[in-house]
C-alpha cells in the first residue's frame, strides 16, 4: 500500500512505549500494531484527531504517501 504509517518514528522520538500511546489515544495495542504493520486499511477522523494530539504533531508527520512500483519496464 502507499500511504505509510511513521507511528513508530513519533513514538521513538518522544520516548514512548506502544502501550502509553494506545492507552493515551483510546485504542487497543493491537490497534496499533496494525497501524504501525501497514495493515489497516482505514483510520476514522477521530482516531487520527487523538493521534495528533497525544504526539503533539500533524497528520502529515505519521502518514506519508509511496508511489506504487507498476512492474512496468521502460
Amino acid at each position: 500500500m502507499p500511504i505509510i504509517v511513521d507511528i513508530d518514528v513519533e513514538l521513538a522520538r518522544r520516548k514512548m512505549s506502544v502501550g502509553e500511546f494506545a492507552a493515551a489515544v483510546g485504542i487497543s495495542a493491537a490497534n496499533v500494531a496494525v497501524l504501525k504493520n501497514g495493515r489497516a486499511k482505514a483510520v476514522r477522523f477521530t482516531t487520527l484527531d487523538a493521534i495528533c494530539r497525544v504526539l503533539e504533531c500533524q497528520p502529515g508527520d505519521i502518514l506519508r504517501w509511496v508511489p506504487e512500483e507498476t512492474g512496468k519496464l521502460d
